[in-house]
């Protein structure tokens, strides 16, 4: 009988083990950092509003002016916001970008080289919005363009050797993005450039989709041409 206690005793200090060990892993869970330093609060409903304030974007009822919802990255500041359809695409100091909608951080993208220039630039004319749902990135060595709804990269376009985008110097013409890229050995003309949803605006263009899988509309399309849509 002291056999069978004995074997009784150790199953049930192995079972005791084991409902530790699940108990230590369910919170070991819940204490894991968000990705990429993610905090999002939420509070109520309704239409918003969303700006930088200090180290957090928060969305601001457009009725009553009450926050709705405060997103922060832990370690990092917003250096821009750009509405997008319901959502807000932000540009942190890390040379990170995301989408939230205020009930979820949608998408992350990572932008390359953002040591190199990104402190100096401060941000200011990075994101420039493109029309049908298309983000243009502008950084001196490339611009790159990201679907709003997922964050899906389109196209890029690189700035020609011995040239530099200026992400300030950029104004709107009509459906146009007009583009300063200065060169050391270029004629003025060569130092701008004319941007569209599509990339680069030259003449005969290839189709190239920018719309959500299952849509059909074609556009024209220029330069760096990545993907069909998936």
């Amino acid at each position: 009988m002291s056999g069978v206690g004995g074997v009784a005793r150790r199953v049930v200090a192995g079972l005791v083990a084991g409902g530790v060990a699940v108990g230590l892993l369910g919170v070991a869970h819940q204490l894991r950092p968000a990705p990429y330093g993610d905090r999002l609060l939420r509070s109520g409903h309704g239409e918003w509003s969303a700006r930088a304030q200090g180290a957090v974007v928060v969305g601001y009822d457009r009725r009553t002016g009450a926050p709705r919802w405060r997103y922060a990255r832990v370690g990092h500041r917003p250096l821009d916001v750009l509405p997008a359809r319901g959502a807000v695409i932000t540009l942190w100091d890390d040379g990170l970008l995301t989408d939230t909608d205020g009930r979820s951080v949608r998408w992350h993208r990572a932008l390359p080289d953002a040591a190199d220039w990104l402190p100096a630039q401060g941000g200011t004319g990075v994101l420039r919005p493109l029309g049908r749902g298309i983000l243009a990135v502008v950084t001196p060595s490339r611009v790159t363009a990201y679907r709003t709804a997922d964050g899906d990269l389109r196209w890029v376009l690189p700035a020609r050797q011995g040239c530099a985008f200026r992400p300030d110097g950029a104004v709107r013409r009509g459906a146009a993005l007009l583009l300063a890229q200065p060169c050391a050995d270029a004629a003025w003309t060569g130092q701008l450039v004319a941007l569209d949803d599509l990339g680069r605006i030259v003449p005969d263009r290839t189709p190239l989709g920018n719309d959500l899988p299952g849509r059909h509309h074609r556009h024209l399309d220029a330069e760096k041409r990545l993907a069909w849509p998936r």
